[in-house]
């Protein structure tokens, strides 16, 4: 509270949140919260209480490289739901307001809060879009991350597309919250039409189009729970935008992942007999390419490593100038090509914390993910 009326009070601050101000003086409010807290066990947000917690929760991301617009970021205040498919429907609503075409906005979905009587709808996905991952034989059809909440997926029932594909959109597993947690988790199957895709191209190697890569547009983290002054919110779904390395270089290129390398490096004609010829590196750099190639082509917005860490070091300037520390976990915001030639690499940062409002993960949430019931 005193934070929210602090910042409000800053020249500009109004103009800047949107309108967001406190609607009453803090001591007021914080002998209301205190009264409510005593009669009931906890209180309620304002909803410019809970834009501003949600933007602080991005400002403080720690292994968040994109913070540079934390003020800009989209509310869909939705904590009156807690029924499952209205749970699925309103992320369903997230994707395509979020998503516009690709013109990609920053946005965060918060569902209700656990309180002393009831806990929140809980969102087992890891991002609202994700795809399957098959066992087939020894080895997995689509992404290996996601075999074990496949699993679980169909023995709630779900059905895979016939035939199945390397990219088979996931379901939407969701346990409401209030009267309808002990029911149990339910499946819902995200619409076509709400899932952009981008097929993976190359501006120089045609043959790159054969490999039949592609990648969703939209990048939701959905199993993070969100706290705010003293209230949690184990689902509150939130997305920024793709940088390019994220797919090229992680998705497609990591071994418990795609692992893609050594067929474009094979493509490529190189030399793959030993890591010394650094065939893995030059693939990596042709796959990122490609994706932050294809990307620009359809019109979706992403971000290349170099820009952002351009944008990233201005977003710490400005947090230095108020007077604010900027929590880093280095090795998120450092890119996984190049990183020496990015200004990120060549600095120390501020250790993270977990003071004020912040986005977490617990190992429940984190054994969702996986498909593991906890």
């Amino acid at each position: 509270m005193r934070l929210f009326h602090a910042e409000s009070e800053e020249p500009g601050a109004t103009t800047v949140k949107g309108g967001d101000a406190p609607a009453v003086p803090l001591a007021e409010r914080i002998a209301a919260v205190r009264d409510e807290i005593e009669r009931t066990g906890t209180y309620v947000h304002t909803a410019a209480e809970l834009a501003f917690g949600a933007r602080v929760a991005w400002r403080s991301s720690a292994r968040c490289i994109g913070r540079l617009y934390w003020r800009s970021l989209h509310l869909r205040d939705r904590r009156h739901v807690t029924a499952p498919d209205e749970v699925a429907a309103e992320c369903v609503g997230h994707l395509d307001e979020a998503t516009r075409r690709g013109r990609i906005r920053s946005t965060i979905t918060i569902f209700a809060p656990d309180t002393p009587t009831a806990p929140g709808p809980r969102i087992w996905n890891e991002q609202l879009i994700r795809y399957a991952g098959y066992r087939t034989g020894g080895r997995v059809l689509g992404d290996p991350r996601y075999v074990g909440f496949t699993d679980h997926a169909r023995s709630l029932g779900w059905v895979p597309p016939s035939p199945m594909g390397r990219f088979d959109v996931l379901p939407l597993v969701v346990s409401g919250g209030g009267e309808w947690a002990e029911k149990g988790p339910q499946f819902v199957d995200v619409p076509e039409a709400s899932v952009l895709e981008v097929d993976i191209t190359h501006p120089d190697h045609a043959w790159f189009a054969d490999l039949g890569l592609r990648w969703h547009a939209l990048p939701v983290i959905s199993n993070m729970r969100l706290d705010i002054g003293g209230i949690s919110y184990p689902a509150a779904p939130f997305n920024g935008w793709y940088m390019a390395t994220e797919i090229g270089a992680r998705n497609f290129a990591d071994a418990d992942r795609y692992d893609m390398l050594r067929e474009v490096a094979e493509k490529m004609g190189l030399d793959t007999s030993s890591d010394r010829t650094m065939w893995r590196d030059r693939a990596a750099v042709e796959t990122t390419l490609a994706v932050q190639h294809s990307f620009d082509t359809a019109g979706v917005s992403m971000a290349d490593h170099h820009g952002e860490s351009q944008r990233f070091l201005r977003h710490l300037e400005r947090e230095e100038q108020a007077g604010r520390t900027c929590p880093v976990d280095w090795s998120w915001i450092v890119p996984p090509i190049s990183g020496g030639l990015t200004p990120v690499f060549h600095r120390y940062y501020d250790e993270p914390t977990d003071t004020g409002p912040m986005f977490r993960m617990d190992p429940q949430q984190a054994a969702r993910g996986q498909g593991c019931p906890m």
